[in-house]
């Protein structure tokens, strides 16, 4: 048994007798954590710290599990500015300011306990240790075990028979357990003893000074000898020698030790332990947002869901319906749904399988109804009766279903020839868009925050559910077949306090089927091509390399070895120094890019192309090992990973192959029509973004730049340049549209600057020119942050949200970040929705015109379809037409289509 286990029964044994308080000081441990991880740069996206906040959470969360208490309180100090500073003033003087690194962290905290409803306390005057004494004096007179939680080794002298000291050893996960014993083994004296030792000691981080030449041996040994300070200095004439002298001519100041080193027992507070009871009714939902939004991992919020779920709403996990659960056997599965999954009401179904790579299997199926009914079927076990029921059950779309995540169920089930239809929600879609910013939307978790419900077995009688059958995996997805209808439910209400209600019905739910019968076909592969691309690429890494020595007189040089470059570059070729970092200078590329501006040197060329080479090598590696045995790749698109809306690709990522560069155009080459197909043929929206910005902006002169048919940024150059348009240079064009496309993402003039290699006086200029010309951009910029400040989110043209807590950050990096994201959240988001939209309707259009022509991709703005022999005509008729009527706009959606036999050539 782990000593974590031991601990938690022997603490769970003392809590059937004695309430335990567990007492914490707050900055001592979240300074700990903060140093402990300090290396390691924790930060989020938008550049906030949280290092200190993830280690304080992790220790909070192991010692809230190991010691079980039933009262809890975590004590902060003010400032500095104490009763102790005003005996002696040098109290703690030598120690510098707060990070600010650390101080934005000190409110994440604040808010973590808040959402665990967990008693935060701060006395003006006193120090958090003060509390924390004066709290363990009155829960020990009360009958109370405490156990103090602390990397201040004052709080030693508090130990008793009653109160244990949990004092961190190494980093935020070791800590020592100090008793009585403990202390006495430690130090070889009593908890009582320890201040007076601490007094002669001194402690030069609170910057009470010490006696030269006496160290904590010697010290101890007198207490030992002498029994206490107060009598050691009484009899201070009996220590011999140079020690003794050391110490008559200190007594002042070891008295003055002694009186700081005392912590205040009787520190007037206004609660009392049994204030502190702890019951875990906080707001799970408040801290699964904090955690998403400091984007911690998966497993911390696995560690903090068994603490929330004891406190999620006693209500609702007591209505839970007390399922009647059975494990069907052959024969059975027929008369179960025709008795049960009626169009009465919607059937939850968990589906228990494998699917990847646009196929699955499927092993086994549960079914839930809102009447309590619930049923598992092995479908490897059914007969033809039962396999024709399925079918026809899961095909009706009469037949109300919810499931979660379904787009992998449906290819596993597509895969054992079974047609999914009737789905009327998603909960894993419903939690995305009521709260975008998760980074989880697995259905253990999600029922566990809203539900107050675990699915693994074992634990049905918490969770207000019983089954009949004793099959532990059996009764797990019955379950979750119940779960996912409860959730259902109750995240409807959360969508529709959003107005995301007909975003999910209008697009994320209808799409589901659309990748996935775009997952199932994917696309097919010239194999011959990969391998020739492959090998060029390593032929030509590897005279990359060669060149690249031959300028730097270095032979073996490791282009990899960050040590090495740093050595070529800063000493052997004498370069400008880059930034600053824990081994030396940064060679990354943007420091590399800016080198081979500042010294046009040879190396640098090689070099850049040797990395830029093995790049593609290793996209085109990733391309290769991802062909199915059909000489096709399956990617897997993904709706619930950005918090824009925009689809993601992944296994592999088709998103990240160049577009614009010859390497990345012979790379889709590779792509191509397949078997009984003819060609392949692109469809995407021009200047969807700028479009969009002129729709939600209103700004007349950017509509009439549309709506006039010239080409956009040599229109808008010739207003903000006055200058004709025939007489635009291609600077001039270059410019505008490099600024266009960065004011939706909240470019800087310094930022302008950067990318157009101007100063930054010039680029301001060239932006107030374009404000002046084009007033509402500027003012829909400007309030589209205002706006989403006062309500702490943004919104696409179809209701889709994406909250933005930190636009009300101190901190002003993060509050900067974010509001970049609120100018950008609107436009790209939009852009996700409509191609989402077209998407839809190209699908169901080809469906109605009965064309064997099919979707296959889509990359960002742009779709990719396999074309049947003789209907590109008609295909790219349906196209057009269906990704124009997406969205209305104040101006037109332009589509640009293009056919060839393979992805690269069908580019315009």
């Amino acid at each position: 048994m782990s000593p974590a286990k031991k601990t938690a029964e022997k603490t769970s044994a003392s809590t059937a007798t004695r309430p335990v308080l567990l007492l914490l000081d707050g900055h001592s441990l979240a300074y700990r954590a903060y140093y402990a991880l300090k290396e390691a740069d924790l930060r989020t996206t938008t550049g906030q710290p949280t290092g200190a906040v993830q280690g304080f959470t992790s220790m909070l969360i192991n010692t809230l599990r190991d010691e079980q208490p039933t009262h809890v309180a975590v004590a902060f100090d003010v400032s500095r500015q104490t009763f102790r500073t005003e005996k002696f003033p040098e109290y703690k003087a030598n120690r510098s300011a707060s990070p600010d690194d650390f101080k934005s962290q000190i409110g994440l905290i604040d808010e973590l306990l808040d959402g665990l409803g967990i008693t935060v306390i701060r006395k003006e005057g006193f120090e958090a240790d003060d509390v924390i004494a004066t709290l363990t004096t009155q829960a020990a007179a009360d009958g109370y075990e405490v156990r103090i939680l602390t990397g201040d080794r004052d709080s030693l002298q508090l130990v008793t028979e009653d109160v244990t000291v949990l004092y961190p050893k190494r980093g935020v996960s070791d800590l020592s357990r100090f008793t009585p014993t403990a202390v006495q083994e430690k130090y070889e004296l009593t908890p009582k003893q320890y201040p007076d030792f601490a007094a002669l000691r001194g402690d030069p981080s609170d910057n009470l000074p010490n006696m030269p030449g006496v160290g904590e041996k010697t010290a101890a040994k007198w207490i030992r000898e002498f029994g206490s300070l107060a009598d050691l200095v009484a009899r201070a004439d009996e220590v011999k020698g140079k020690a003794g002298e050391t110490l008559r001519g200190h007594l002042e100041q070891v008295r003055l030790n002694r009186e700081l080193t005392e912590l205040v027992r009787d520190v007037p507070l206004e609660q009392g332990p049994t204030d502190l009871a702890w019951t875990s009714e906080g707001d799970p939902e408040a801290v699964y947002q904090l955690f998403d939004t400091l984007e911690f991992s998966t497993s911390m919020r696995d560690r903090v869901a068994p603490l929330l779920a004891s406190g999620a709403d006693a209500e609702a996990v007591g209505d839970a319906v007390e399922l009647e659960g059975q494990v069907l056997q052959t024969g059975e599965l027929a008369d179960w749904l025709a008795a049960n999954a009626t169009g009465d009401g919607a059937t939850g179904v968990a589906v228990r399988g494998r699917w990847s790579h646009g196929t699955g299997e499927v092993e086994g199926l549960a079914f839930a109804t809102a009447a309590g009914t619930a049923a598992y079927v092995d479908v490897t076990q059914l007969d033809p009766a039962d396999e024709q029921a399925l079918a026809a059950w899961m095909a009706d779309p009469r037949r109300a279903k919810v499931l979660h995540d379904a787009k992998g169920p449906t290819l596993a089930l597509a895969a054992r020839g079974l047609t999914l239809a009737g789905v009327v929600a998603d909960t894993a879609l419903e939690a995305y868009l009521a709260q975008s910013g998760r980074r989880s939307f697995d259905l253990e978790p999600l029922a566990e925050e809203v539900l107050g419900r675990r699915l693994s077995p074992g634990d049905a009688d918490a969770q207000g559910t019983l089954f009949a059958d004793e099959d532990a995996e059996a009764e797990r997805q019955m379950s979750a077949a119940h779960a996912v209808l409860d959730l259902a439910d109750a995240l409807r209400e959360k969508l529709a306090d959003t107005g995301a209600g007909q975003l999910l019905t209008d697009i994320e739910l209808p799409l589901v089927g659309v990748l996935a019968e775009m997952e199932k076909v994917g696309i097919a592969i010239d194999t011959r091509l990969f391998q020739e691309l492959e090998k060029g690429f390593t032929t030509e890494a590897a005279e990359q390399v060669v060149q690249a020595r031959d300028h730097a007189g270095v032979e073996n040089l490791n282009l990899g070895s960050p040590k090495q470059l740093q050595e070529v570059l800063f000493e052997t070729l004498g370069m400008p120094k880059t930034k600053k970092i824990k081994t030396g200078y940064t060679t990354d590329a943007d420091a590399l890019a800016w080198l081979q501006v500042q010294t046009q040197h040879p190396f640098l060329d090689h070099l850049l192309r040797w990395r830029e080479v093995n790049r593609l090598k290793t996209v085109v590696e990733g391309l290769s090992k991802s062909v199915s045995d059909d000489d096709r790749i399956h990617t897997t698109y993904n709706q619930m990973i950005a918090a824009t809306g925009r689809l993601s690709s992944v296994d592999p990522n088709l998103q990240n192959i160049p577009i614009r560069t010859l390497e990345g155009q012979q790379i889709r080459k590779a792509f191509i029509a397949g078997a009984d197909y003819e060609s392949l043929m692109t469809a995407d929206y021009s200047q969807i973004e700028m479009r969009i910005m002129a729709h939600l902006s209103e700004d007349a002169g950017l509509i009439d730049a549309f709506t006039s048919g010239e080409d956009l940024h040599n229109t808008v150059a010739s207003k903000v340049f006055d200058v004709d348009a025939t007489a635009v240079e291609p600077e001039h064009r270059r410019r505008i549209k490099a600024m266009s496309y960065g004011l939706a993402y909240g470019l800087s003039a310094f930022g302008l600057s950067q990318q157009l290699g101007i100063e930054t006086s010039e680029a301001g200029k060239m932006m107030d020119d374009y404000f002046q010309r084009f007033g509402g951009v500027r003012d829909y910029l400007h309030e589209v942050v205002v706006q989403a400040r006062a309500t702490g989110y943004t919104e696409t043209m179809f209701g889709r949200r994406r909250y933005l807590p930190d636009l009300a950050s101190d901190n002003r990096q993060r509050r900067e970040m974010a509001e970049r994201m609120a100018l950008n959240a609107p436009i790209q988001g939009s852009a996700a929705d409509i191609i989402k939209v077209a998407m839809i309707r190209v699908r169901d259009a080809l469906r109605e015109e009965q064309l064997k022509s099919r979707m296959l991709l889509q990359v960002h703005d742009e779709l990719v379809l396999e074309i049947a022999p003789g209907e590109a005509q008609r295909a790219e008729e349906l196209v057009r037409r269906e990704m124009a009527a997406a969205a209305e706009l104040r101006v037109p959606l332009d589509v640009s289509v293009g056919v060839a036999a393979n992805w690269a050539d069908a580019a315009h």
